[in-house]
Formats: C-alpha cells, sequence, structure tokens
C-alpha cells in the first residue's frame, strides 16, 4: 500500500483506526506540524499528523516564501530571533539546494529617509555576522540604475545589496512531511480534529471526522496543537484565554514581463513607511505583503480585499513610476494568516513574530513564529512533551532535516543543471518516481510556467492529492500562474487526473467546478459589487 496514492487513502483510514494508543497525535499539517513529526518520528516515537483541509492548506501555502533572518527584526532589538533565523536560512540553503535558493535583496535609500545608508550597512553587518559569511554590498545611484532600470531616481543616493533566500513553503512542508513517514510517521489529510477530550489525568483523546462524516477517536501520551491561526480553538474549549491575534497578509501576483525584477526590492510604503517586497517567485513578479487584524477567523480561506489592492499597487508605483501597475495585469492573488501571539499593542506590524508554547494539562500549543525557525520551533516543542514522554531528547544535535539524495535518475541528465538541483531539491528521494512520470510525459513545461507536466503526474500519482485544488494551488502552483486559474489548459489537466485518479468526465467536472470556485473567491481579485 502506497498511502500517499488515492486509491491507498481508504486502507491508510483503516490502519490509523486500528493502530491503538499513539505516542503524539500532531493536529496540523504546516510547516510547524510536519517540524514537530519530522522531529519526533526521528527518535523513533508513533507519530500521527491530522489536517482538517490540504497539507499547508493554511499559512504555509500563503506565505510570503521567504526564508530570512527578518531584518526589521533586527531594528527592533530582537538579535536573538534574528540570530536564529539567519542560521536556520544558512541550513535550509545548504540541506535542500532548488528548494531554497538564496536571492540577492535591494534596498533603495532616497535623500531624508530612514535608515541611511551607514545605519543600514551597519545593521547588515550583525546580519552577515550571524550567517559567516558577507553578502552585503553598497551600489551608487549609477550602478544602482543599471541593475534596476525601472527604479525612481528621483531623490534616490544608493542602493544597498544584501542576502536572503525563497523557496516553495507548500514544497517544503511536502519534503518536511515525507522525511516525518520515512522515520515511520502516518499523516493524513481531511482529517478534521472535531474536539479534544481530558481523562482523570490529562487532554489524550481527539475525535476525528473525515469528509465523508465518519468519525472515530485516536488516543496519545500527548498531543500537540499546531493550528497555526486557530491555535485558540481547542485551548478556549477547555477554558483557556484566547492568545492569537490573526493578521492578513496579501499579495499580487503579475507576470515577469509587465514588471521585470531579477532580485527582492525591500521598500517602505509611502503612506505608512510599513516595510515590504516586490520580488520574483516562480517566473513571475509577487508584491507584498499586507499586515491588517483578520478577527472573524473561521474555515473560510483568507483572501485579498480591494483596500489591499490598492495598497500593493500604490507601493509597486510609487518605487517603480514607470511600470504603471494596474489591477489588469494581475494574473493572482494570495492571502494567509499569520498567527501573531498577541500583546495588546494598536499597531498589527508591531507584534513580536516569536513563538509561544503553552501546555495545557496534555495539549501542548504552539503558535507564533516564522516558517524559517520550524526547525527550533519543534525541538521547544519536544521539550514541552517530554513532560508526558521522558524519553524525549529534546537537545539540538544539529541533526539534517533532509536525507541527502545521494543518486540521479538518468532521464534527469536530459536537463540542464539548473533545472535538475531546482527538481531534486522540489522532490528529494521522490526523484526516482518524479523521473518516472517524466518517461510517459517528456519533460514538457507547463506553458508560460517553470513546471513541467510531469510534476503535475507525480503530484496526483503520489502526493495524497484529494481534490484538484490541492494539486494546482499547492503541490503545483500552476493555478497561480494562469489568469482563470488555468482554463486553457483544463483539457491536459483532466486527461491527467483521469489516468492518475481514475475520475470520469463528471468527476473531473465537478472537481473542476469546486476549484474554479475556490479560485474566483480567494486567488482573484476581489469582485466588484
Amino acid at each position: 500500500m502506497n498511502a500517499w496514492q488515492l486509491s491507498g487513502r481508504e486502507a491508510l483510514i483503516n490502519e490509523i483506526q486500528s493502530a491503538g494508543k499513539w505516542d503524539m497525535i500532531v493536529i496540523g499539517g504546516g510547516i510547524t506540524g510536519a517540524g514537530v513529526a519530522r522531529e519526533a518520528a526521528r527518535q523513533g516515537l508513533r507519530v500521527l499528523v491530522l489536517e482538517q483541509r490540504d497539507f499547508s492548506w493554511g499559512t504555509s501555502s500563503r506565505s510570503s516564501k521567504m526564508v530570512h533572518g527578518g531584518l526589521r527584526y533586527l531594528a527592533s532589538g530582537n538579535f536573538r530571533l534574528t540570530s536564529h533565523s539567519v542560521k536556520e536560512r544558512e541550513r535550509l540553503l545548504n540541506e535542500a539546494p532548488g528548494l531554497v535558493e538564496l536571492l540577492p535583496y535591494q534596498w533603495a535609500h532616497y535623500k531624508g529617509q530612514f535608515p541611511t545608508p551607514f545605519v543600514f550597512n551597519a545593521l547588515l553587518a550583525f546580519y552577515d555576522k550571524f550567517a559567516g559569511r558577507r553578502y552585503r554590498h553598497y551600489l551608487a545611484k549609477e550602478e544602482s540604475q543599471y541593475q534596476i532600470p525601472a527604479l525612481k531616481l528621483e531623490g534616490l543616493v544608493g542602493t544597498t545589496r544584501f542576502a536572503d533566500a525563497v523557496t516553495d513553503d507548500s514544497r517544503l512542508v511536502v519534503r518536511v512531511l515525507k522525511e516525518a513517514v520515512e522515520d515511520g510517521a502516518v499523516v493524513l489529510n481531511y482529517a478534521k480534529v472535531e474536539s479534544v477530550y481530558q481523562s482523570e489525568s490529562r487532554v489524550d483523546t481527539v475525535k476525528v471526522m473525515l469528509e465523508d462524516g465518519q468519525t472515530f477517536n485516536a488516543n496519545a501520551d500527548v498531543i500537540v496543537s499546531a493550528t497555526g491561526a486557530w491555535a485558540d480553538r481547542f485551548r478556549k474549549a477547555l477554558g483557556e484565554e484566547a492568545k492569537i491575534r490573526p493578521l492578513r497578509g496579501s499579495h499580487l501576483v503579475v507576470p515577469s514581463w509587465r514588471f521585470p525584477i531579477s532580485q527582492s526590492l525591500t521598500l517602505k510604503h509611502p503612506t505608512d513607511g510599513r516595510s515590504m517586497f516586490i520580488y520574483p517567485w516562480e517566473g513571475m513578479t509577487v508584491v507584498g505583503t499586507t499586515d491588517l487584524d483578520n478577527p472573524d477567523l473561521d474555515m473560510i480561506e483568507p483572501h485579498i480585499h480591494q483596500q489591499e489592492v490598492d495598497y500593493l499597487l500604490d507601493a509597486a508605483n510609487a518605487l517603480f513610476p514607470s511600470i504603471r501597475l494596474t489591477e489588469s495585469d494581475v494574473v493572482s492573488t494570495f492571502a494567509g494568516v499569520r498567527p501573531i501571539v498577541s500583546s495588546g499593542t494598536l499597531n498589527p506590524s508591531a507584534e513580536k513574530r516569536d513563538h509561544s508554547i503553552w501546555d495545557d494539562n496534555g495539549l501542548i500549543t504552539v503558535s507564533g513564529g516564522k516558517l524559517t525557525t520550524f526547525r527550533l520551533i519543534a525541538l521547544d516543542v519536544l521539550k514541552a512533551a517530554q513532560v508526558y514522554i521522558p524519553s524525549l531528547d529534546y537537545r539540538d544535535h544539529d541533526q539534517s532535516i533532509f536525507k541527502p539524495v545521494d543518486t540521479m535518475p538518468n532521464t534527469l541528465s536530459d536537463l540542464a543543471k539548473e533545472w535538475q538541483r531546482r527538481l531534486i531539491g522540489f522532490y528529494g528521494h521522490d526523484i526516482e518516481s518524479l523521473a518516472q512520470c517524466a518517461e510517459q510525459d517528456g519533460w514538457a513545461l507547463v506553458p508560460g510556467t517553470k513546471t513541467y507536466w510531469a510534476q503535475l503526474r507525480h503530484a496526483l500519482r503520489n502526493e495524497m492529492v484529494v481534490h484538484l485544488d490541492d494539486a494546482l494551488l499547492r503541490r503545483t502552483r500552476i493555478g497561480l500562474f494562469y489568469r482563470e486559474g488555468g482554463e486553457s489548459i483544463k483539457g491536459h489537466i483532466a486527461q491527467l487526473c483521469q489516468e492518475e485518479l481514475g475520475w470520469t468526465d463528471a468527476q473531473f467536472e465537478g472537481e473542476w467546478q469546486r476549484y474554479k470556485t475556490i479560485w474566483n473567491q480567494f486567488y482573484s481579485l476581489p469582485k466588484q459589487v
């Protein structure tokens, strides 16, 4: 049985139901839950991961895709978080090349604007010290103009180049989950934990509901809630105080030919001075992000609001006036909700991004923190869980997140080195099964993207795809790169779904309509009323 294949799903569910008591149940299949499962499973624990929607469905597929130290945290005096983040960034760059890639960043200095080049480069000296190598470099006005031709020149003093990294956050989640599964963890998507139960001694039981309405209970020595912005749900049911302040961050995706840029531009918004980014990603250009309270948190997906569209376009056009970006240039949008631990401050952007952990009598809840530091967050969770599993070792032994990939399929040799690097980074030990898919499809790219049709086939065959949006919005990002979500390639998508999942014409059409409803509501520009 291949539990990652749709045909093996029923057997997997039966296995879970008859498995008896687990050592650890992790609620949430985002990057934090995946990290916890990976670190616990490598110690031989019997770990079950339950995700109410799809893996990375929440914040972990809707981040700004940046694996970075966070200069803003350094500027606010949070040296510890910045140091940890930069060192973890370097780890991920070394362990997962192709999936996590170094990206040049530049900050434009204008007359009268803070920070000055001197102050900014002083901050970057700490940044580079944490990394153990120098990335920073100051460019005069003329060289800056050559590097970024459309940049606003009025008042420009120069730019400072430094470095951080970029990833496909959803692919990162899948790779970490696969590592956990190789070490014995069991993972299941579309398995909603309805409630947690407390026995005489502690919380040790969860009630699970599947999509078809089937329910069952599962027991464990410790329950970990890694549900991000939804972390208050189970704690409040146990009588605890709400702690999470959900903040929405929205992004615009535009064609790279319309807004060509080869590095990430860090800028201050002309209205409120908030830091934001314009950066290349997957052959597109992304403008983001906002930082707004999103208090009405439910299972409806977050989506961009019109005021955010205007806000992001204003920033892009202020720094690149000759581009004249408009709504008509936007191909798609995406929005995520950050799980910020509230301090009560009025300004959302002033909230700290550190993670917090609570132990409510056996329910270990973790929330907050950064994508970059998921490994360290996982170790802190294990430290809290050691009360219930004394054998747990939460010390940082500097173990690799990813096992090295020692072999390369012959099929991959047909590709240029950069494509080989990318695909091995995206798939790790699954590179062999991807190569098998390429034997059917060849190395043909989905038109206008950096995704091969073989990657979509592989997702359908080997990555626990239940619904079409799993494949088009998370396992691959094809849906973000096409206007109307990919209507023009619907026929080819249907062919692959029918070949790999056995869907009838009616089943595919039903899934396509479901996918298009999701795309229109949550991944497009707001509909004008």
